[in-house]
Parts: C-alpha cells; structure tokens; sequence
C-alpha cells in the first residue's frame, strides 16, 4: 500500500524531486520509506504560466489509513496492492480452451490463462507482427494489398499501427494490471505515471512479441494464419468444436476477440445463430496540422520547450443529438492507409515513440446510429463498406486517397491546394469533395465542428490544415450479445470480448475485456 498525494502544482521547468520534496513536507514527521512520481499531467490553462500537475506515492512506516484520516487531508488517499485473484472453478474442460483473434483482448485473455495452467491455443487470422509490419510496408509502397495481413488484422491487432495511446476512461482496477504487463515486456516505464501515456508503434511491436513469446514458454500456442471460419453447435447452442483453414478443431470453450475490422466473422456468427446487434460508431475524416502549429495553439510562447510533451488535444461539442468529436490524436504521426478489403480506402492515424514527424493528426468524426445505417444488425458493417468503395472511387484507386483543405471544405469547394501541410498518407492524395462522400448530416457537423473547435483552439478550423478521409473504423459497428457471466446469449461457451466484440473501445479497455473473459473461464472449469 501507499499513501498518494495529489495535486501538486509546480512550473513545468522544476525538478520533479521537487515535487516528492513537497509532499513529504505535507507529510510532516511521519517517516517515509519510500517515494515516486505517480501521475504527472501538463496545465496548459494559461499559455504563459504552464505547469505540471503531480500525484506523489509514499510508502510509510504504520498504518496507511489511520495515517491519512490523522492527516485530513482531501487530496491525500491510500491506494491498496492490487493483484488479479480468481478462483478456480471446478468443472473439467475436455480440451483446451481456444481464443480467436491476436489483438489486445484476445493477448491479455490468452496471457492469463497460460499463467494459470490452461494451456490456450490461439489462432489469428493475420501474421507475426514481423511478417505484418513487412506486409503492410509493401502495401503503402505498391498499392498490393493482402487482405489477410495488414493495418487491421495480425499480431496485436489494428493498435500495432497506431499511437499505441493506452488512456481510457474507464477505472477498472485491471487497468493497472495492463500498464504493468506492457512495460514488464518492454513499454516504456512512463506509461506507468504518465497521465497519457503512449507506446508508439514501434516500441508496441515489441511488446506484443514478447507477450506472445511468454504465452508459448507456459505451454500455450499461437497460430497465425488460422482464421476462424465456422463453429459447431451442440444442444443448447453449447460450443463443440471451432472450424478454420488448417480443419475442425474440439473447443468446448471459445473466447472471441475479433478486431472491429472482421466483417466476414461477423457474417459467420450471424449464419450460426449467435445473438448479435448493430451498435452506434462514428464515421469522417483525418484532420492533419503541423505539430509546430498545434504545439503553439496550446503552449504559446513557450512551444517547442524541450520539457514539454508535444501538444495533444481533445475536442467535442454536440448538438441535436449528434456528437462531432476528434478521436485518436498522434502527435509528431502520420495518416496511415488502413484498408483491409480489396477497392476500399479507410484512413487511420499512427505515431512512433519518439513522435518526431513534422504533422499531427486525429480523426474528426460525428456519430451515427441505426437511424443512419438502418436497425438490422450487419447494416452498420455495410454502411462502412460504402463510404468505403466511394472514397476508394474519389481517390482515383491505387488506394490513393480522397483529401481537401479545411478552408475549401467550409467554403463547400471541391479539390484540394497544395500549403504548409504536406499530406503524409502513403498512398498519395487525390483532390476531392469530402462533403460529397458523406451522409450530409454527418458532412454539415463536420462544419460544425470545425467552427466551434476554431474558438476552442484557435488556428485548428481554418487554412491550409488537411482533411483525408475517410475514417470509418471507430469502433465495432456490431456488439455480439453476452450475459453477465461474459458467455454470449444463445451460445454457452463462447466468451466475446474485446473492441470487435463491442464491449471495448482502445488498447487498455480491450486488454481489460479480454481478461474479464479469462477469468470468467478460469472461475467456471479446473485446467
């Protein structure tokens, strides 16, 4: 245990011993053992008097809670060990238990369950992240695309290309678990006490072969090339038996992480039987600024400081209903071609550790629901499909993408003006009318937004920033149906978890959800 401090505000030019120093001196004699930073975060409320904002943990000779209610102090908590304990249950599975999908649910599930005994086998429909990475760089290259083997699908899942960002905003004690696993396998030791804390792509890489490596050293496997092509269905509905290209195999539990890009598993369940709904996810655009532009939005005269973290935003605003927000910002990245279909274009944003190409980008997107898409629950999945095939069309094929200039979008003129902002899509851009390929609710709240994240952060909705669309893989436009004992209604034994499941939305809460899944086999069967 230990005591946590919070709330210690110092200029961002201190020390941060500095702010260790303080909070012993708020302790007063009470002996401390041992002491670090816990959380830092950046106030940048005021351009020119910008500070970091400290949490402290002090561990204490005595009673931690007594200490803190002698103390009365509101900004002083106890924060207990936390370990994942779960009991295990006693019914005797007849084979292994077999996950589908590689990303961060299905990792995080397959990681506790070879720790426990159980041996997990896993398949993925994709590649090593080696294999993938070499993949996806031939495709930015030439244009030839493997639809098995990209941005979406392989080892880790569609956050291998991508910031690698792990904030979330649900407060699951597991979250720690998480961040603790990632920088035992190699993530950066700040993401332990950073309030957003990052990856990148290129240290992620690491980090997934290494947690793949542990799994097989406890006795699990792990299959690439394996996609899960049908189930079999005993009475009850009750999972016999997993079907992919490599044959049928005996499964009497099946934990399904399939990324929010795997359609043709979508289909496969529906046909099945398995209980599945559409759920709401928003669609628009990669917005892409110079990170110096954005640096100086936020931290004024003092930009470019080399104490301060590259500037990061987040903005929202909704209105009658419908909400236009931007989404997985990367500083110091690049918009990524994210296709995983043939003649569809999709945009995503990635960023390595060291954040240092010249743009930023996110995803500015609004929200739609059935009343868009339709009520059926594969109508999202076509929806995206369109949007799809017209900005594949727009942008000319070649997978080149369809791109214009914020000042022409809002002006309603087509094409797009070469200024200060070089697109860094890999595939090239095409002139275009965004405004065109969208739905136009979805295309005049995009106006919208821009207007009022121009108040917010002056310089973000006009000029020569770049619009690149289009972003349409939010989140899981399905949610597989699951009871509270995380099996899937109609279907026992089959455990969905995870950002394709709809029960995620991120690297953190996916790995969460799939380790929720893993306890809820581990607390129902013996290995």
């Amino acid at each position: 245990m230990a005591l946590i401090l919070s709330g210690i505000t110092l200029p961002f030019t201190v020390p941060p011993e500095q702010a260790v120093e303080q909070a012993k001196r708020m302790l007063g004699d009470i002996r401390c053992t041992k002491s670090s930073i816990a959380k830092r975060s950046v106030d940048a409320r005021h351009k020119d008097r910008i500070n970091f904002v400290y949490s402290v943990a002090l561990e204490v000779e005595g009673d931690e809670d007594a200490l803190a209610e002698g103390l009365a102090n509101p900004k002083l908590t106890v924060k207990k060990n936390q370990t994942l304990e779960t009991p295990r249950g006693a019914r005797r599975l007849n084979s292994p238990p077999v996950i589908a999908g590689f990303g961060p649910a299905g990792m995080f599930a397959g990681l506790l369950l070879a720790r426990e005994g159980y041996r997990p086998i896993i398949l993925d429909r994709g590649k090593d992240v080696d294999t993938r990475v070499k993949d996806v760089e031939h495709f930015w290259a030439t244009g030839r695309l493997d639809p098995e083997s990209n941005v979406q699908f392989g080892e880790g899942g569609a956050g291998t290309f991508s910031d690698g960002k792990l904030t979330t905003r649900i407060g699951d004690p597991r979250c720690g678990f998480v961040l603790r696993e990632l920088a035992r396998h190699g993530a950066p030791e700040e993401i332990l006490w950073n309030a957003k804390p990052h990856v990148g792509t290129d240290r992620l890489r690491q980090v997934v072969r290494s947690i793949r490596e542990e799994i097989i050293a406890l006795g699990g496997e792990v299959r690439f090339g394996e996609k899960l092509d049908g189930l079999s269905l005993g009475a009850g509905g009750q999972i016999r038996s997993v079907r992919s290209g490599c044959g049928e195999r005996a499964a009497q539990v099946l934990v399904l992480a399939p990324g929010h890009s795997a359609r043709d598993t979508f289909r496969m369940l529906r046909a099945a039987g398995v209980a599945l709904e559409a759920k709401p996810f928003s669609v628009g655009v990669r917005i892409e600024h110079l990170q110096a532009d954005i640096d100086a939005m936020l931290y004024g005269s003092n930009a470019g400081h080399p104490l301060l973290p590259h500037g990061e935003y987040q903005l929202s605003h909704r209105e009658n209903g419908r909400a236009v927000y931007t989404f997985c910002m990367c500083p110091g990245g690049v918009v990524v071609p994210a296709s995983s279909g043939e003649g569809m274009v999709v945009t995503n944003g990635m960023s390595a550790y060291a954040r240092d190409n010249h743009n930023a980008n996110s995803a500015l997107v609004v929200s739609v629901s059935t009343g868009d898409f339709g009520p059926d629950a594969l109508d999202g999945v076509a929806f995206q499909e369109g949007l799809e095939r017209a900005a594949f069309s727009a942008g000319g094929g070649g997978y080149a993408a369809p791109a214009q200039t914020v000042d022409h979008f809002l002006a309603g003129r087509g094409g797009y003006t070469p200024g200060r902002v070089t697109p860094s899509y890999a595939r090239g851009v095409t002139g275009g009318d965004l405004a065109r390929l969208l739905p136009p609710p979805v295309a005049d709240m995009l106006k919208t937004g821009l207007s009022v994240f121009q108040r917010k952060l002056r310089g973000f909705g006009q000029g020569d920033g770049v619009l690149t669309g289009l972003e349409t893989r939010t989140s899981s436009p399905v949610r597989i149906l699951r009871g509270e004992e995380m099996q899937a209604v109609r279907t026992p034994g089959l455990y969905p978890c995870g950002e394709g499941a709809g029960y995620a939305g991120g690297i953190v809460s996916a790995a969460v959800d799939g380790l929720r899944a893993a306890q809820a086999v581990i607390g129902e069967y013996a290995p």
